[in-house]
């Protein structure tokens, strides 16, 4: 179950158990479906859109199909992201990988105004958002909601495909940039690559910051500006997104799948799953 965030009792977290969909008849959305618009498929992506969204609006998506982009353009809302709401205002953006909770929830009073995108990637496919993505970033709002918009200005006018084609891909290569890992090249980069590459090594801030020669508070500090998580939460999420993929494309019990990304225990290993992933293992499975 997911902690919830309460500000001087106003919010109250919604149910978790069922996907939901509430707009509330003071929202307004404008979303563009792939089906409708053949230049979204190159690229995956299964549809993209612009809310204007006042409470009670909601979102609850147990089990994704693709990675989500969500930039804020003004106003605030909350957002559930690796089991924690999280309150984001304007300038700033999140990420969610595939098949993984996520939730959103309009905060009471100024509209929340957010450009977004959802992909369609099955699992067999390398997702935008993997195991060193950010899980929110300061930056890049702003130019996600530019392009949006004229991609938007451009359905409802002329759609000329080849126009379409532009935004769209313009679109595409903000979301990569959004998404890619740390940096290459530097030490920090270097760091989470032979993270990634020895999952089972009972990783510590001490050691990581040890590996990268800077202090532990500095590596705390820079994994809070660049991925919007400490440095043992993006172990976790890494361990888990390999988790997934584990789950995914082998037969290896769980107590194995534990072992392999770093878990002694596997009730640990569960309980860090559900936290992320919002389901447990052996359910995350039985959906394949």
């Amino acid at each position: 179950m997911a902690r919830g965030y309460h500000h001087r009792g106003m919010f109250k977290p919604p149910s978790l158990q069922t996907d939901s969909t509430v707009d509330g008849r003071r929202s307004r959305r404008w979303v563009l479906e792939a089906r409708d618009c053949a230049e979204l498929t190159v690229w995956r992506m299964a549809r993209v859109g612009i809310d204007e969204a006042r409470a009670p609006y909601r979102r609850v998506r147990l089990q994704p199909a693709g990675s989500f982009f969500l930039a804020v353009l003004s106003g605030k809302g909350r957002v559930l992201l690796e089991g924690r709401w999280q309150e984001v205002g304007p300038g700033m953006m999140c990420l969610a990988p595939p098949r993984a909770l996520n939730a959103l929830v309009a905060s009471p009073g100024t509209p929340w105004v957010f450009a977004w995108v959802r992909y369609e990637e099955p699992s067999w496919v390398s997702p935008l958002v993997g195991a060193t993505s950010p899980l929110r970033v300061g930056s890049g709002a702003g130019e996600f909601g530019a392009v949006l918009r004229g991609l938007r200005r451009e359905w409802e006018g002329e759609a000329d495909p080849a126009q379409m084609h532009h935004w769209v891909s313009l679109l595409h290569g903000l979301a990569l940039r959004v998404a890619r890992p740390w940096r290459g090249g530097t030490r920090i980069g270097q760091l989470w690559d032979v993270v990634a590459n020895d999952l089972a090594r009972n990783w510590k801030l001490g050691s990581l910051a040890a590996r990268c020669n800077v202090s532990a508070e500095h590596l705390r500090r820079l994994c809070r500006r660049e991925f919007g998580r400490t440095p043992m939460e993006h172990v976790t999420y890494m361990r888990v997104r390999r988790a997934q993929s584990l789950l995914e494309t082998t037969e290896q019990k769980l107590d194995q799948i534990a072992v392999s990304v770093g878990y002694r225990s596997t009730d640990v290993f569960t309980r860090a799953f559900v936290r992320c992933v919002g389901l447990p293992p052996s359910r995350y499975r039985g959906r394949r």
